[in-house]
């Protein structure tokens, strides 16, 4: 969109804020939120018309315009002062669209994660953070319906992630059930007991073992290959490897592992709504970005949406920040300045005079600079599984390939979450990498196995398949996006930058850096200070779950 493209804005009044933040992602909503709830005064502004940043749920000429925009490299702009130019943060982007005519009819119907798949525990952080900060009053969840693991052949097996699932469970000999639910009430009786390490059957953990790698604590257990990768890659969601040592590479210790299931089993039947351990927001999940960017407006900060930011404004004297240059010509000031992570600043702003140069620059999250996060979206007419809506699925290291040393990840959403037309599914992908290549080879793997799935399952579904249209019968996959997306960290220096989203189901690691974020800006501040909300339950404070 160019500068003659944008309608005309009246100027901003007032002038100065103590905070001007540009970009609506979840972290920028977050701190924009917590800035206004500690009484700062706040101006958000976007270039995008919509919310959510790299965090949003576009149609499907957005979301390729959007994708297509990120990956060009950035136009050079001049000015007096230091120009806001943006940098490529996705690359090699691959759209297909193999149905046009059935796309071309529904192509605003649907809500498309750009940081797809994402899943929400229901006792996770940001439940909390949620509740906590009054957000939760602006979002509606539904519950994923079950999780599987999956292989090269398109096969699915379910994950026996609770007492109930693991009786039900038909894959399962009654030797891996018992195993299975030993090792379970030894963790609960871990978790129960922590203080003295010791289980109801008088088993403990020992201090030697929580430093011990998971997968060789799991070994020592007696857990069978089978119920070793189910435990690692779909229930305590490990990224990489963790019996290749060459890897080496993200290698959990019990310790973490046993937090990670402990975090999946609180989540278990915390909602009454909920049928397992996972959410996910209706409408997608641009919907939390916008939650908290309500929850910023009802404490009073101000959002200007499509309005660019051209330069930044530096003092003359200190050569430190002290505002930015609008679009529209006009000049806003602020203390602090905190930037959507596609935004670079050229040239050096001068950092506090109290303040080393090594400590003015902080990173907020412990990122590999050379992994980046392969995503894929496609738009399919059949379901996964006949009976199911809302799935995940995972492929664990070696489950496609050989040469596969990073979890795939899969999530599957339906009309029902209000993110595609009816008859039509999304499913998402994602997958670690160090380069393009090794990425969509992951991508292509994971979604030509799913493609048996689909095929397999298409002559029961035919009648539907074709019920649109008698003279012929759709392709089951209708569209497809394919792309890259880099890992940047939060920086805190003068001008603060926000993380890109990470490789992560869960936003839990995100909302650590994005609290460290505002601790920085803010030390004396809490972030979010509690709210009088009125006194109901925690389980439903606020926070709606539709059946």
């Amino acid at each position: 969109m160019t500068t003659s493209d944008l309608p005309p804005y009246p100027p901003i009044d007032p002038s100065t804020f103590d905070l001007i933040i540009i970009g609506t992602g979840l972290p920028a909503s977050l701190i924009s939120a917590a800035s206004s709830a500690s009484g700062k005064s706040v101006l958000h502004l976007d270039p995008n018309p919509f919310y959510g940043s790299h965090f949003s749920s576009l149609s499907v000429p957005d979301l390729s315009s959007f994708l297509n925009s990120h990956s060009a490299p950035p136009s050079n702009t001049h000015d007096e002062n230091l120009s806001l130019t943006t940098r490529p943060l996705f690359s090699d982007v691959e759209i297909s669209n193999f149905a046009p005519e059935i796309l071309d009819q529904h192509s605003r119907k649907f809500n498309l994660d750009l940081s797809g798949p994402r899943i929400l525990f229901c006792a996770d952080k940001s439940i909390e953070l949620m509740l906590k900060s009054g957000a939760s009053q602006y979002v509606e969840f539904k519950s994923v319906d079950a999780s599987f693991v999956g292989d090269g052949d398109g096969k699915l097996w379910s994950v026996p992630d609770s007492r109930a699932a693991i009786f039900k469970d038909k894959t399962l000999s009654l030797l891996e059930k018992n195993q299975l639910m030993r090792f379970f009430k030894l963790v609960q009786g871990h978790l129960s007991n922590n203080e003295s390490e010791e289980s109801e059957n008088g088993a403990k953990i020992s201090a030697a073992d929580l430093e011990s790698l998971f997968v060789e604590f799991l070994t020592k257990m007696k857990l069978p290959p089978k119920i070793k990768s189910i435990v690692l890659y779909a229930i305590a969601m490990a990224d990489y490897d963790q019996e290749n040592m060459e890897v080496r590479k993200g290698l959990l210790k019990t310790k973490d592992g046993i937090d990670r299931l402990a975090l999946y089993i609180a989540s278990v039947g915390r909602f009454q709504n909920a049928l397992g351990a996972l959410i996910y927001p209706i409408y997608g999940q641009g919907e939390l970005a916008q939650a908290f960017c309500r929850r910023a407006a009802v404490k009073g900060c101000l959002y200007v949406l499509r309005m660019p930011v051209i330069s930044l404004l530096k003092d003359e004297d200190s050569g430190s920040y002290k505002g930015v240059r609008l679009t529209s010509g006009q000049d806003i000031f602020s203390q602090k300045l905190v930037l959507d992570p596609s935004f670079s600043v050229p040239g050096p702003l001068a950092s506090a005079p109290c303040e080393q140069i090594q400590d003015s620059f902080q990173v907020l999250s412990l990122i590999d600079d050379k992994v980046k996060v392969a995503r894929g979206i496609c738009i399919t007419k059949s379901s996964l599984k006949p009976d199911i809506s809302n799935c995940l699925v995972f492929f664990p290291p070696r489950s496609l390939s050989p040469e596969q040393v990073t979890s795939i990840r899969v999530l599957q959403l339906s009309s029902n979450l209000a993110v595609c037309p009816s008859g039509m599914f999304v499913l998402y992908f994602s997958a670690l990498c160090d380069e393009a290549n090794e990425g969509k080879k992951l991508l292509h793997a994971a979604l030509n196995a799913l493609l048996k799935l689909l095929a397999s399952g298409k002559a029961e579904n035919s009648s539907a398949v074709q019920s649109e249209d008698t003279e012929h019968v759709e392709p089951t996959l209708l569209w497809s996006a394919l792309y890259i997306q880099e890992l940047t960290k939060g920086q805190f220096e003068s001008v603060s930058s926000t993380p890109m989203p990470d490789g992560n189901l869960n936003y839990n690691d995100l909302l650590d850096a994005t609290e460290k974020l505002f601790q920085n800006m803010y030390p004396n501040e809490e972030f979010f200070p509690e709210t009088s909300e009125p006194e109901n339950s925690e389980e439903d404070a606020g926070l709606t779950l539709e059946t």
